[in-house]
């Protein structure tokens, strides 16, 4: 080794100092997220390890044993109980989300694009309907979906979905669309574009990470819904949180098959979140949800 090699070469003491700054700062930050983490991943694992359980392993007691054998069939019965309400579910959420989504990007983009009197009080009345407790408006609002047929369906739920996501989703494109510079709104109304034109040419293009925010949101709001989805729909046409509810036997119950179907339930969300986690992450800090 050259002298030159030597004098670049750390110290012991440096190198002891390194890795005990490493030791400390990994027993400092990561120890308490990791302890957090399996907190909070605890009952993920009684779900999954009850739900891959014979019924006769799946008792109170030993819930936090792991299962001798995996066992399916808990996993078939919940799915073939709860397939036509998944379905629900499916037709009830995408359609829910898309319109919400479509709903609040314009108005956002009028709300924060379009100067007219009164845009800020509309703005803070629309905002005000997120604080209405749905338990509040539950009688007019079955008296109203019955008025107008639409009591007991899918698309009565839609509906009321739509609505009450109109608030939120409004603020989240109006703040995302307020980081977009005035002045390509400038340009584009002296080159002649209507305002349909510049939303549609101009902030439509750009509005994806906003969509991504509020489609994830919505699909979660409206997947995990139940107050709403037990009082305006019928047996038929019940999405899987309310067949969820209603799995449970009055007399016998069947902790593995509960399990594998609250599984079930929650698998969609999950993957809508693994899969668009990191967009969501980046509609946020692109302004999405900024104030």
């Amino acid at each position: 080794m050259s002298a030159a090699t030597r004098a670049l070469a750390p110290a012991p003491e440096r190198v002891r100092r390194s890795w005990g700054h490493r030791i400390q700062r990994l027993i400092v930050v990561y120890l308490p997220l990791v302890i957090l983490a399996a907190f909070f991943l605890m009952p993920l694992y009684v779900v999954l390890i009850t739900g891959f359980k014979p019924n006769a392993e799946a008792t109170p007691q030993s819930m936090w044993t792991p299962p001798t054998r995996l066992d399916i069939s808990a996993f078939q019965t919940a799915f073939e109980k709860l397939a036509p309400n998944l379905w629900n579910s499916a037709l009830l959420v995408v359609p829910g989300s898309i319109l919400s989504a479509i709903v609040g990007s314009v108005n956002g983009f009028v709300l924060s694009r379009w100067r007219f009197r009164g845009a800020n009080l509309i703005f803070v009345l629309i905002l005000f309907g997120m604080f209405i407790p749905y338990q509040a408006i539950l009688i007019p609002l079955v008296q109203v979906m019955q008025s107008i047929g639409l009591y007991g369906s899918i698309a009565g739920l839609i509906l009321v979905h739509v609505i009450y996501g109109i608030p939120i989703t409004t603020l989240t494109f109006r703040n995302y669309y307020a980081q977009i510079p005035y002045e390509l709104v400038e340009a584009s109304r002296i080159d002649g574009a209507s305002m349909w034109d510049v939303y549609r040419r101009i902030f439509l293009p750009l509005s994806a990470p906003g969509f991504v925010v509020v489609l994830i949101w919505q699909f979660t709001a409206i997947w995990n819904d139940f107050l709403f989805a037990v009082i305006l729909t019928r047996s038929q046409s019940w999405p899987v949180t309310v067949a969820l509810n209603n799995i449970s036997g009055s007399q016998i119950v069947e902790w593995n098959v509960q399990m594998a179907a609250a599984m079930l339930a929650a698998l969609p969300t999950v993957i809508v979140y693994l899969l668009l986690g990191r967009y969501f992450l980046r509609g946020m800090m692109a302004g999405a949800l900024k104030g």
